[in-house]
């Protein structure tokens, strides 16, 4: 079953683990047998889920932001705090990344495996620099396209929450 493209990211993801988990419960309940690799893979699809769904959101600007301060402020003011959350916000991607590619690589090299799935644990592991990397990306791809327009205020599709 492959996952098929999803407008918010992660897909058939969150089918996947309602799928397993259901399936383990019936296990569990009627049989009384549950799937041992059940929680572990669920898991797993549920970080994927997030890491690609992370990046719809950044994309359209509706990251979690701390902005009834930022409101109040004048429109040009508030241009500038705005631009700067999304430097900030590409900057920690980066940092993310950067951070995270000596663990994948130790994962991968030393082939690293989960206990009850014997899931490589790159895969899940390698989810958070991908999610980061693409949602800086798109950020900056956002910013720039603002810029270009000369658009008014840089975050306001995230402003209104």
């Amino acid at each position: 079953m492959a996952a098929r493209a999803h407008p918010r990211g992660g897909g058939d993801i969150p089918d996947h683990s309602v799928a397993i988990n259901f399936a383990n419960i019936i296990g569990r309940y009627f049989f009384s047998i549950s799937i041992p690799w059940a929680e572990e893979i669920m898991l797993f699809l549920m970080v994927g889920c997030v890491f690609t769904g992370c990046c719809a959101v950044a994309w359209e600007g509706r990251q979690i932001r701390m902005d009834v301060v930022v409101n109040m402020l004048p429109p040009k003011l508030r241009e500038l705090v705005n631009v700067f959350s999304e430097l900030v916000l590409i900057a920690t991607a980066v940092a993310v990344t950067v951070f995270a590619w000596p663990v994948i690589s130790d994962l991968a090299a030393f082939d690293e495996r989960s206990q009850a799935a014997n899931f490589p644990l790159v895969i899940p592991q390698a989810m958070v620099p991908i999610g980061y990397t693409l949602m800086g990306l798109l950020v900056a791809i956002r910013l720039i396209v603002r810029w270009r327009r000369g658009a008014g205020d840089a975050g306001s599709a995230g402003t209104s929450h």
